[in-house]
C-alpha cells in the first residue's frame, strides 16, 4: 500500500495545520475542500475532533499509535505512518472497494493533528502491545 496521501490531500492537511497554528480556527474556511477531497468521511471526521475523540497513545520508546473512539462507541487504532485503520469501513471502502481515501477514523486523526485538538495518552511498552494485540484478538 502507497505510504503517501495525494498531493492535494497532503496540501490541504499542511494548510489546515497552518490556519490552526497562526488563528487557532479556520475549520469553516476549509470545509468545502475538505467535503470534496475526502467525501462523505469529511462530516463524520470533523464531529469525532469536536468530540475530542482522537488519543495519541505514546510508549517511552516513541512508538506511536491512535485511537479514536467512533460513533458506534467502539474503539479502533489507527496508523498514521500508513494510513491504516482497524475499522471495518476502511477495509471495504477504503482497501477493497477504493471508494475513498480515508474513513473517518483516521482522517480525525489528522485533522486532529492539524488543528491541535488530539489528546495525549503516555503508555508503558506493556500497555501499547496489549492496545496492538487486543486489535488483533477482535479481528481473530
Amino acid at each position: 500500500m502507497d505510504t503517501t496521501l495525494p498531493a492535494v490531500a497532503e496540501e490541504l492537511l499542511k494548510e489546515i495545520k497552518k490556519a490552526f497554528q497562526e488563528t487557532s480556527h479556520g475549520r469553516d474556511k476549509f470545509f468545502f475542500r475538505l467535503k470534496f477531497i475526502f467525501g462523505p468521511s469529511a462530516v463524520p471526521a470533523l464531529d469525532l475532533v469536536d468530540q475530542r475523540s482522537v488519543t495519541r497513545v505514546m510508549s517511552p520508546s516513541g512508538r506511536t499509535a491512535y485511537q479514536v473512539l467512533g460513533s458506534s462507541g467502539k474503539l479502533y487504532t489507527c496508523y498514521s505512518s500508513c494510513h491504516f485503520c482497524t475499522c471495518p469501513a476502511f477495509g471495504f471502502s477504503v482497501l477493497q472497494k477504493s471508494e475513498s481515501l480515508l474513513c473517518k477514523h483516521i482522517l480525525a486523526v489528522y485533522l486532529s493533528q492539524a488543528m491541535g485538538a488530539c489528546q495525549e495518552l503516555s503508555v508503558s511498552e506493556e500497555q501499547l502491545t496489549s492496545i496492538l494485540l487486543a486489535e488483533e484478538e477482535d479481528e481473530g
